[in-house]
């Protein structure tokens, strides 16, 4: 177990820098120049624009510049904001909050909705249940997450008055986009979940404890709740790490103050530092998820091996 913890580490530090290189070759070949944003009026003379240039690094070939990146990351520098002059660590720490609070409230509710709707579309196979769950995961589905926050908002917000339109920072301006993320994604679960335990009510060693007379509640709980949870947990998993690094779509919808719509106001002012800043959040978080993810599979399943 130790030396495979180590290694993944050691691949999750590879992806890590091979994430933000890929990405600065990205930066490097858009049209389009930060200079603009940073000098305002002034970023048509040329002696400002240079002066910048140098400030920043922007005047030296891409690869120092990712060599400065990489030892500043090291320390735990992520660069300077253009636009507000900051540290980047001090500009996405408190976004980084608001993400991870919506990220927790979301899978919180994709873990309730998703399981016990599974559950019980499995338990009670082509029965009313069953359909009703399938017809409704179908629908979730076939909606885009942009579409089902604009109807919350419509329903929810604009004609009954329940929850603020936008986000205030209050609990009531949570619910609506953490319902937003969840609902496609619970969905999904819901229908992992009924495949996955219909299959493992079919094993034989499902039908060899019931034959000796072990009690249903003992059979769902032990062995079938048990086994059917591990593709579900890998799907939490990765959906969890996607909604930590941010969900641009939905942050922008409710003015959510997270990192995802911090990347989308970066990406239209080009403000390099936070795009790499936050991509790097996203590709660490991700990773590590994963890695726990791997971990949590040998105390579910004993005969899963890491090696």
């Amino acid at each position: 177990m130790g030396k495979y913890v180590i290694r993944r580490i050691g691949q999750m530090v590879i992806v890590l820098f091979g994430a933000t290189l890929i990405l600065f070759a990205c930066l490097f070949v858009l049209p389009g120049d930060p200079v603009g944003s940073l000098g305002g009026d002034k970023a048509r003379d040329p002696a400002v624009i240079q002066q910048l240039r140098e400030r920043y690094g922007l005047d030296k070939p891409l690869v120092e510049q990712y060599g400065t990146y990489v030892s500043n990351l090291v320390q735990g520098d992520l660069g300077e904001d253009y636009t507000q002059r900051r540290e980047v660590t001090e500009v996405l720490s408190p976004k980084l909050g608001n993400t991870a609070k919506l990220a927790v409230a979301a899978i919180v509710i994709d873990v309730v909705l998703g399981i016990l709707a599974g559950l019980i579309a499995a338990l009670f196979r082509y029965s009313f249940w069953d359909v009703l769950v399938t017809l409704l995961t179908t629908m979730a589905i076939g909606f885009p997450s942009f579409v089902i926050g604009m109807i919350l908002q419509s329903q929810f917000a604009v004609n009954l008055g329940w929850f603020p339109l936008i986000s205030d920072g209050s609990f009531n301006s949570l619910i609506m986009p953490a319902f937003t993320l969840a609902i496609i994604d619970a969905a999904l679960v819901a229908r992992l979940m009924r495949g996955t335990m219909l299959e493992v009510l079919r094993a034989d060693y499902v039908k060899t404890a019931i034959a000796k007379g072990l009690p249903r509640r003992t059979v769902l709980l032990k062995h079938v709740m048990r086994n059917s949870i591990i593709p579900v947990v890998t799907y939490i998993g990765i959906s969890f790490g996607g909604l930590l690094g941010g969900a641009l779509i939905t942050e922008a919808i409710f003015n959510w103050d997270g990192i995802g719509f911090a990347l989308v106001t970066a990406i239209q002012q080009q403000n390099n530092p936070i795009i790499v800043g936050v991509v790097t959040y996203g590709v660490a978080v991700f990773v590590l998820l994963n890695l726990l993810v791997d971990l949590l599979y040998a105390v579910l399943d004993p005969r899963i091996r890491l090696s």
